[in-house]
């Protein structure tokens, strides 16, 4: 019987990038994200522990979002209480709050339970090109 790979908590090296989203196809960037903030990038990725690595998005007002999803692509949301219930385009998220546009195209793509959660906190998205995080030294890396 094999048994299941974990890795030490000593082994996990955190790292930190940052992207640059301007000009980015805005699924594609997404599933990057993603697969950086689980750690599926690395040798010793084990599905039921955090072994990602922090991601800095800077740009976020500037991504791309392809054929209609402007318009098309709508974010609900209900605050609970009988007719509750709001709807919002991507293009007018993406106009009052590019950051978030970005957070929940990534939360889509994490598992949703407590290391979902703990794997989004890694995740720090900026409207335009400055971030706190230069004491970091976030390693520049290409959106493909």
């Amino acid at each position: 019987m094999t048994s299941t790979y974990t890795p030490k908590p000593a082994d996990i090296d955190r790292r930190w990038y940052v992207i640059d989203a301007e000009g980015a196809t805005f699924g594609r960037l997404c599933t990057q994200v993603a697969r950086i903030l689980t750690g599926k990038n690395k040798p010793m990725y084990a599905p039921h522990m955090d072994t990602g690595d922090f991601v800095v998005v800077v740009n976020a007002e500037k991504i791309v979002l392809t054929g209609n999803k402007e318009l098309d692509k709508v974010y609900y949301r209900h605050g609970g209480q009988p007719g509750g219930l709001k709807a919002e385009t991507a293009g007018n998220l993406r106009s009052r709050r590019p950051d978030r546009l970005i957070e929940k195209g990534v939360w889509g793509m994490l598992p949703k339970n407590k290391l979902g959660r703990r794997q989004l906190r890694k995740l720090k998205v900026y409207r335009g090109p400055k971030h706190q995080h230069e004491a970091q030294k976030p390693e520049p890396l290409a959106v493909g």
